[in-house]
Order: C-alpha cells, then structure tokens, then sequence
C-alpha cells in the first residue's frame, strides 16, 4: 500500500513560480514511477511530468517543456515539480500519482494505481 501526500499548491500571478512535494509512504519509494497530472474544472486529467525509479530519465508534456522540472529525493520518499513561468491556463488541481511498475506509456493515468488527494494550483492574470 502506498500514500500520497501533496502540498504547495496556492494562488500566484502569471509568471511566478511554484513548487509542489509530493511524500510517499509504505512501500520502499525506490521502486515507483511517479508522476504528476492535473485538472482543470470541466477538462480531463492530463499528463504534466513524470520520472522513473532512478530519477535519472523525466517525461514532460509539451506544454509544461522548458517551465516545470520534476525531481526526486529518495532518503525524503518525496518529488518535487517546480513550475516556472506560470501561465494562467496552468490553473489546475495538480495530482501526484505513483506506480510500482514502469509505465508503457507514461502521460496515460491508467498505468498509475496510487494517487494523491491533489493540490490546487491557481494563477491570475
């Protein structure tokens, strides 16, 4: 069994930044593919970033590429993203997901069978 906690959501003004954590608990983090998804009101979730076991290799969704940076710190069971250069249309509920396996496909939530309770992010214009 695995928890996911998020934190580090909140409301800043287009071009800012956030960083969002996400901490893990239970099963030996090492061995999860993470990820983050998020949601706008009325949208479906989509891919945002993830990375594997290693933390060696990420994977971004073209429209975050070159703003958001996903890490992880293994000895804290904790991921970071930070996002850069915030846009308003980056609004969203930002969602930790985490895996056992590594993922055929990683931008699709289907392959992740934990999640966290999601952190809302807000940017104004």
């Amino acid at each position: 069994q695995v928890q996911l906690v998020e934190s580090g959501g909140g409301l800043v003004q287009a071009g800012g930044s956030l960083r969002l954590s996400c901490t893990a608990s239970g099963r030996a983090f090492s061995t999860y593919a993470m990820a983050w998804f998020r949601q706008a009101p009325g949208k479906e979730r989509e891919f945002v970033a993830a990375i594997d076991w290693t933390g060696a290799h990420t994977y971004y969704s073209d429209s975050v590429k070159g703003r958001f940076t996903m890490s992880k710190d293994s000895p804290k069971n904790t991921v970071y993203l930070q996002m850069n250069s915030l846009k308003p249309e980056d609004t969203a509920v930002y969602y930790c997901a985490a895996d056992f396996a590594i993922p055929s496909n990683w931008p699709d939530p289907r392959e992740y069978g934990y999640w966290g309770q999601g952190t809302q992010v807000t940017v104004s214009s």
